[in-house]
């Protein structure tokens, strides 16, 4: 059983879970936060709908014909609902119009009426229950966490799903507008991480308006924003399929798009997520296209793996630019429409940790690379790993910054990485910012393995996170603890940062998992302070040679070894597990370092072992959400928690001012945005049968 539409719960079981700052979210607290005269038209528009499961024309229409009720009730006629219905603006909003903010990526909103001495006065304003909820029970599918940023336009919010359906929502209320079902989960698990997804792209030429989805069964539809139907005119009857136009077949079960897409002008940009444990050396490329908004044609190709003729193609030995695959962009993408460039951060090649199939530096694989928007050309490129054998593809959208370096603006581009780099760029030109030096790095054993000699190294910023495996990385809250950690790194190989994976095992810090990750940083465009959530996530590769008879390829990882412990179940490394790094850009000099998370588990472990409690050392299993930037806050959910919160912190020195407990984990990235002059904290929480979005707000200012 549910509540009413409008301020929903996520069900009646859960009710005991519903708690933020110790207070009940009960019946008198939700007639609070839904009061108004507009939720009575809102909720019987629901019930209609619900009902009679009318088109969305007819919604529309019915509340255009309402206006003058809504006059005679005392509401203006400024509700979502009108805003669909009309065309009309929402007075009194500040948007937050693409995942990351901006094109720019700086998950940064100038927004200050949630301030230092009020945050803690934070409450959930009205919970949305996912449309995938039911399909869920339904059909036995099971989404892991769900990790959309929802989009904000004019007072409505869109958000796709897990399973690959695409809302827009009251961004005041939570009251759902419209819903439209792409269908992509009837074909089954998607590759590599299943049913996820993490947001759409919101188009508009002045009139018409358009959300653009790309799905898990690799379709990228364009639906009209304000009914909720795909848009004829686009592809084929509002889709466009794309396992076509790559130059290869492509096995749609193993190509997917899980991230929303860049649009600049009427070209809108799409990545790819391709299966990461293939069987053969032969795979889907991760070509990045760009496609007309409007009708859905294919415009232009990148080549990630350069063809015969393109530059790059030589760092592919043996033709190997032929047949290997992956080298895509998985993940979110930047972009600058003044230059008219995006931003594509590319990942390893196929078959991420032996090399010996594919020879050579392989460019354009763990690069970021500067194209034109218009044409696809490439403008420049840097490669932040050559050759790269541990998936250290580069995680996160890059973030777009200004700052001033000894005197000199730049405008500049700040790539983080798994490896725990920042990579920083002019923008314009690729040149970096700080030297970066190619440096020795120790050589693979494994038969036909051919590993670089050299990585290139950032000189600045320093490592945000714990590198390489070495007697000053290793746990040491006690000389045995320290001992005992020796004695379990001593079964592998082992050493500093590109120490490349073995047949006897190698250590690799960080691992697949960062460091930093998909969840990206934010940039403060007021002081030029970069925040970089990251984990200590240390990992075993251990290769075996591949059996000809399931794969062509010489060796394959083992997983019999993956994660590792050290003694006594705890870390094998000394703290933070999870921990947030303030850089300045202007310097490239680290400015604090916060602890993300209490990690309650492990003080539990030290404090059995007769050890005193260390404090906050973050949460290993935490923090997966990006960060969110406000006038004077930065905020970080954490999954890993229990309960689950979301935490506020001072962004000038990393005091943690607040932690507020949700009812469900937080696995998205917040955002923030404003409406009718009340801001608005969102965040999707919540997995399998109880996700949704949860939206918090001040207490009692309209």
């Amino acid at each position: 059983m549910h509540t009413r539409v409008g301020c929903k719960r996520f069900s009646d079981k859960r009710t005991d879970e519903n708690q933020i700052n110790g207070t009940c979210i009960s019946s008198k607290l939700r007639s609070v936060f839904c009061a108004g005269g507009l939720e009575p038209l809102l909720a019987f528009v629901g019930r209609v709908f619900r009902a009679a499961q009318v088109a969305l024309f007819l919604l529309t229409s019915l509340v255009a014909n309402s206006v003058a009720a809504e006059q005679q009730s005392g509401i203006e006629p400024n509700s979502a609902l009108a805003k669909l219905s009309q065309g009309a603006p929402m007075t009194g909003s500040k948007d937050w119009a693409s995942y990351g903010s901006d094109l720019g990526s700086s998950k940064y909103t100038p927004l200050d009426q949630v301030t230092p001495k009020n945050v803690h006065k934070l409450q959930i304003a009205w919970q949305w229950d996912s449309v995938d909820n039911a399909l869920v029970e339904e059909q036995g599918v099971l989404p892991y966490g769900y990790k959309v940023t929802p989009i904000v336009v004019d007072g409505v919010m869109y958000a796709s799903t897990s399973l690959g359906q695409v809302v827009a929502l009251d961004a005041i209320t939570g009251q759902q507008l419209w819903a439209f079902d792409t269908g992509s989960w009837k074909q089954g698990r998607p590759t590599n991480l299943g049913f996820n997804h993490r947001g759409v792209a919101y188009w508009t030429d002045g009139e018409q308006e358009r959300i653009l989805m790309p799905t898990n069964d690799a379709h990228l539809w364009s639906i009209d924003a304000k009914t909720g139907e795909p848009d004829v005119e686009f592809g084929d009857g509002g889709k466009t399929d794309l396992t076509i136009g790559l130059g290869r077949g492509v096995d749609r079960k193993s190509y997917s798009v899980i991230s929303a897409p860049t649009i600049v002008g009427d070209i809108v940009v799409v990545g790819s997520s391709i299966q990461d444990g293939p069987k053969t050396k032969e795979m889907a490329p991760g070509h990045v296209r760009g496609f007309n908004v409007k009708t859905g044609r294919q415009q232009w190709i990148f080549h990630t793996i350069p063809q015969k003729g393109e530059v790059g193609v030589e760092s592919w030995e043996n033709n190997a630019w032929m047949y290997s695959g992956n080298t895509n962009v998985w993940t979110l993408m930047s972009a600058d429409p003044e230059l008219g460039y995006v931003y594509l951060p590319i990942g390893t090649p196929t078959n991420d940790w032996y090399g010996g199939d594919r020879l050579g530096d392989n460019l354009f694989a763990e690069s970021l690379v500067c194209v034109d928007a218009k044409t696809g050309k490439r403008v420049w490129h840097f490669q932040m790993v050559h050759h790269g054998v541990w998936d250290y593809d580069l995680p996160a959208a890059p973030t777009l910054v200004d700052i001033t370096v000894d005197g000199k603006d730049i405008r500049a581009v700040a790539q983080i990485s798994k490896q725990g780099f920042v990579y920083v760029f002019d923008r314009v030109t690729g040149e970096p910012v700080w030297p970066i030096i190619e440096t020795a790095v120790p050589a693979s054993d494994v038969p036909g393995e051919r590993t670089s000699p050299t990585q290139p190294i950032p000189s600045l910023p320093a490592p945000f996170d714990l590198q390489g495996i070495s007697d000053e990385n290793l746990i040491s809250y006690t000389p045995e603890l320290k001992a005992a950690a020796w004695e379990i790194v001593k079964q592998y190989k082992y050493g500093p940062l590109y120490t490349p994976p073995s047949l006897q095992g190698t250590i690799n810090l960080p691992g697949w998992g960062g460091g930093g990750n998909w969840s990206g940083a934010a940039f403060d465009p007021e002081t030029h302070m970069l925040y970089i959530p990251s984990r200590t996530f240390p990992i075993v590769v251990q290769l075996k040679a591949a059996d000809p008879k399931e794969s062509n390829f010489k060796y394959v990882r083992s997983y019999a070894r993956n994660r590792i412990a050290g003694p006594e179940g705890l870390p094998l490394t000394k703290p933070p597990y999870a921990r947030i790094t303030a850089i300045d850009l202007d310097t490239g000099e680290h400015v604090w370092v916060a602890v993300n998370g209490e990690g309650k588990k492990i003080r539990a472990k030290l404090k059995a072992l007769g050890i005193e409690d260390p404090g906050p050392v973050g949460n290993v299993s935490g923090g997966l959400g990006g960060p969110l930037l406000t006038k004077t806050l930065l905020f970080l959910g954490d999954e890993g928690e229990e309960p689950a919160v979301m935490r506020a912190y001072n962004k000038a020195n990393g005091e943690k001012l607040a932690e507020i407990e949700l009812p469900l984990k937080p696995y998205g990235t917040p955002m923030s945005y404003s409406v009718d002059g009340k801001q608005y904290i969102s965040v999707a929480v919540g997995q399998t049968q109880t996700s949704g979005i949860i939206t918090l707000a001040l207490p009692d200012i309209r």
